[in-house]
């Protein structure tokens, strides 16, 4: 989930620098000048949209490394580190990538992540809490788990299809700005310039389709994590895999909600689930077992 967090992050920041530029550079009122040009505008809003997405991706390693403070093991200080990395090194060497960067960050959940531009060049970090509550074949599930990830290239094509979702969130916001524009406040579509009416449904559609655009990005996480449970079973093994799964099922936290509140919650509700990165463990579990 935080390797998603952070990228989606990242994003969504890109994104509103770009936007400023646009709008401090007159982008919006060339485009709609002398009526809308839908071409151009689609071709300036996939520049815009995979351009965000690979600036991100481009910058995910380093944000995902301050953000979360984590501690690159270069030497290892202890044998903890010391296993750490040599398990990393084995199961990337049989996963068929390069050596990623092994880090450490403080923090009492159980929580892994991977990220990076690259097969070859990418970040796995892993938190204290599950170095402290995890046995060893735990995780070396998790990292099987991670560094399928990797070899998968999952950062990669998170990154299209974010770019392609923020494309079409960037164009059609446009559009019905435009329409709405003329409609509602009644603007000649020969003026040169926008409306405020323009600006303000721009702002408010990118808003509303962003959130809706989540879901999308939402959807493929879940399905890629079930391609990296199985990788992680492959690498690591089964049991292993299964293990680490269900020792994250038994540290959930509880819902802190009244029971007869909870289906009023996100975590109970139905619409939470297309927001949901990560699918049910027990699902995860099962599919693996399934597979078995």
């Amino acid at each position: 989930m935080k390797r998603i967090f952070l990228f989606g992050l990242t994003n969504i920041a890109v994104l509103v620098v770009l936007a400023v530029i646009c709008s401090i550079l007159g982008v919006d009122r060339y485009l709609t000048a002398n009526g809308l040009n839908l071409e151009m505008l689609l071709v300036f809003a996939a520049i815009i949209g995979m351009g965000g997405a690979f600036i991100s991706l481009l910058m995910s390693k380093w944000m995902a490394k301050h953000s979360v403070g984590a501690h690159v093991i270069t030497q290892p200080s202890n044998a903890a580190e010391s296993w750490l990395l040599a398990t990393v090194g084995r199961l990337a060497e049989s996963a068929g990538i390069g050596m990623p960067e092994v880090a450490i960050y403080d923090a009492p959940e159980m929580n892994a992540f991977a990220t990076g531009a690259s097969k070859h060049h990418a970040l796995v970090a892993v938190s204290t809490g599950l170095l402290g509550s995890m046995q060893r074949d735990e995780v070396e599930g998790v990292l099987g788990h991670e560094i399928t990830h990797i070899a998968n290239g999952d950062m990669v094509t998170l990154t299209l299809v974010q770019g392609v979702v923020n494309t079409f969130v960037f164009f059609l916001a446009r559009v019905l700005g435009h329409v709405v524009d003329q409609a509602v406040f009644h603007r000649d579509s020969r003026q040169q310039e926008t409306g405020m009416g323009y600006f303000m449904t721009v702002i408010v559609l990118q808003i509303v389709l962003g959130f809706l655009a989540t879901m999308v990005v939402c959807w493929f996480s879940r399905w890629r994590e079930f391609h990296a449970d199985a990788g992680g079973a492959r690498l690591a093994g089964r049991n292993k895999m299964i293990a680490a799964l269900q020792r994250l099922k038994r540290g959930q936290a509880p819902s802190t909600l009244p029971q007869n509140m909870a289906a009023m919650g996100i975590t109970g509700a139905r619409l939470s689930r297309l927001f949901m990165t990560h699918p049910p463990l027990d699902e995860r579990i099962a599919a693996l077992q399934k597979a078995a």
